[in-house]
């Protein structure tokens, strides 16, 4: 904000500042551009220690009893896989021995954390690079789910080319990858032995009356490094052929694969977030005009029942109704400020008094809430 706006904004009196200090409610907005009656967000604390929010779902927390409390094979049974008193699970080493793992909690659109390791004398070098601690991340399960890919790549980058250490595989089979459709933007995977991390924020494909209206995205942090940036979906994942996505279920378990690799994992916490597109009452996109009047009018009735009296003709009523009309500007509302305004111009305050009411006036009128004849000359 620049300090010629700053200082313009300081003369205004402090009721102009509520619902009247930017661009008002619309069609597709309950609410107006800093609107002082819009609901504070929620506070949300990180533990200094585990960096895990406090409004998180811890799914693993290094104990035994979280593994066994969170975690199920395919049939709801406990899972086969493996716990260690280091503070870690791991897939078995023979190929769908242990079948995959699974949340026993569904989810839909979600912020993930989870990290894994390989262990270097387990990366089955003579079984081709896609066996190098291969395993996968599926958001929303295996039918219909969307897997980052897991795998050891620390040697699959162009700069390892030419070294005895070097992994020639696919890139969209690599670490950090959207599986079969993206690559990662980078390769910033640690040496095999050494944790990494996903960092993963997803949102399903939206669909309408059996039309797909928005595709889905996801958005992964590969220890901490961008690698997938908003990367909208074009289908669920599969292997050598793309298979289109398809109406499903708006929750799914979260799916860890066995690929018959060793792959250790630890500290696995996620958010459940809100769709996108369940926001009906603020929104250029998902915004449903109905919802959006409901609140509107809401708010009014909520605004105007603070008014002591509201045919009382003072400056602060005059505004204090031009708030409330800026929401619903309609039936005893309307009525109501037209008689406050029509008595306040019989007698209106000293010129700075009707400098403030004009200020909150204006704002009405840019918005073609009223008309300019509505200003007090």
């Amino acid at each position: 904000m620049s300090k010629l706006f700053t200082a313009a904004v300081a003369v205004l009196p402090a009721a102009v500042f509520a619902g009247l200090y930017g661009d008002t409610p619309d069609a597709t907005h309950a609410w107006a551009v800093h609107d002082y009656n819009r609901p504070k967000p929620a506070k949300v604390s990180v533990c200094p220690k585990t960096g895990i929010p406090s409004d998180a779902i811890v799914l693993f927390d290094g104990t035994k009893a979280s593994f066994e409390k969170n975690w199920r094979d395919e049939k709801g049974n406990p899972s086969k896989w493996q716990f260690s008193d280091e503070g870690y699970f791991y897939t078995l080493p023979d190929w769908k021995n242990g079948g995959g793992i699974f949340t026993r909690e569904e989810f839909g659109d979600c912020q993930l954390h989870i990290e894994y390791r390989h262990d270097p004398k387990q990366l089955f070098t003579n079984k081709g690079p896609q066996m190098r601690g291969n395993s996968g991340v599926f958001l929303m399960g295996p039918q219909y789910g969307y897997e980052v890919q897991v795998l050891e790549s620390y040697y699959t980058s162009a700069e390892a080319a030419g070294t005895s250490e070097y992994v020639d595989n696919y890139a969209d089979g690599q670490a950090g990858s959207v599986y079969a459709e993206n690559p990662p933007l980078v390769n910033p995977a640690n040496k095999p032995g050494e944790w990494q991390k996903y960092d993963i924020v997803f949102h399903q494909p939206i669909w309408k009356d059996g039309k797909m209206v928005h595709p889905g995205s996801v958005t992964v942090l590969f220890n901490g490094v961008l690698v997938q940036d908003h990367w909208e979906v074009e289908g669920e994942t599969t292997h050598c052929k793309r298979r289109p996505c398809a109406e499903h279920p708006t929750k799914g378990p979260l799916h860890l694969q066995d690929h018959g690799c060793v792959v250790q994992f630890r500290n696995i916490w996620i958010r459940p977030l809100a769709s996108r597109w369940d926001n009906l009452t603020h929104s250029n996109m998902s915004a449903c005009p109905k919802k959006v009047m409901e609140l509107r009018r809401e708010t009014a009735a909520a605004l105007y029942a603070k008014i002591a009296d509201p045919k009382v003709a003072t400056a602060d009523n005059v505004k204090a109704l031009a708030e409330v009309i800026s929401y619903a500007n309609e039936g005893v509302y309307a009525e109501a400020f037209k008689a406050a305004l029509e008595a306040y111009k019989a007698k209106p305050g000293d010129a700075n008094e009707v400098k403030s009411v004009n200020s909150a006036l204006d704002v009405l009128i840019r918005n073609k809430v009223i008309c300019e004849s509505c200003r007090i000359r």
